[in-house]
């Protein structure tokens, strides 16, 4: 089985913050990362690596020759290669034109592969953009099935279940290769690079795609082919709602506290 997970590097938003004045994110300084849905993606494709060893991961990113850094990241947790897709051309693509790229270059390897690969994971979502859009839209750019917000997918009489939360609990979703799936947090941990994977991350040779490597309308890529406008950025406030019961004893507090929650009707 040939898997490729989509990855994004990222600026760790935990430590990044907004101009007050521009409204525009200070990236200068601030740590790149994984994506973590991203990484979330590597680690459900390495776990079905566990279950079959024949199984190959390969990961893909677009971005500037830093991003080179998350790739061997992924290396060093189990992936088996890895292109990253550069240009100038690319700069300032929003998520259509991004989807478009990526699905080219996806048809690309495949075809330098010499096989389609049966299972493209991605993120649900970037945690700088929070659009969820890439991954459905290159289901629609590659003609395949799309499952969205897995928490979990394995392998089941040739047809890739995942495992889908709702409000009654789990849904199981089937789809055959080959799909686009995209995850969501799973029930357990990612997991550590190994000495080995480090090893192997340090010597490999990472693929760059460019440009004039796709069969690409221009037209569609970078700011030309980007339709989608910001609006404005803003930091989130939160504000702190509460009701201290102060000056009484403990029977006295709980049953002041029973009382406002039967009048809020919470009891």
């Amino acid at each position: 089985m040939n898997i490729l997970v989509c990855i994004k590097q990222v600026p760790d938003t935990t430590a990044i913050k907004i101009d007050p004045v521009k409204h525009t994110l200070i990236r200068d300084g601030v740590p790149s990362i994984v994506n973590t849905f991203d990484a979330y993606a590597l680690e459900v494709a390495c776990r079905m690596k566990d279950n079959d060893p024949d199984t190959t991961i390969t990961v893909l990113s677009m971005g500037p020759a830093q991003a080179m850094t998350a790739l061997k990241e992924c290396v060093s947790k189990g992936a088996d290669a890895a292109y990253l897709v550069t240009d100038r051309a690319f700069g300032g693509s929003d998520t259509l034109a991004t989807s478009y790229i990526l699905s080219q270059s996806i048809k690309q390897v495949e075809e330098k592969m010499g096989k389609v690969f049966d299972l493209v994971l991605c993120g649900k979502q970037a945690i700088d953009g929070d659009t969820g859009q890439v991954g459905p839209e290159l289901s629609e750019h590659l003609g395949r099935g799309l499952i969205t917000y897995a928490c979990d997918v394995v392998v089941e009489n040739s047809e890739f279940i995942a495992k889908r939360e709702s409000d009654q609990g789990y849904d199981r979703l089937a789809v055959s290769a080959p799909a686009v799936i995209t995850v969501v947090k799973p029930a357990y941990k990612t997991r550590y690079p190994s000495i080995r994977g480090l090893q192997k991350a340090r010597e490999m040779e990472i693929v760059s795609i460019t440009a004039a490597d796709l069969p690409l309308d221009l037209e569609q890529c970078g700011l030309k082919g980007s339709p989608t406008k910001v609006r404005k950025t803003f930091t989130p406030t939160h504000e702190k709602n509460g009701l201290r019961i102060e000056n009484e004893r403990g029977a006295d507090a709980a049953a002041k506290l029973v009382s406002l929650l039967a009048d809020a009707k919470l009891l």
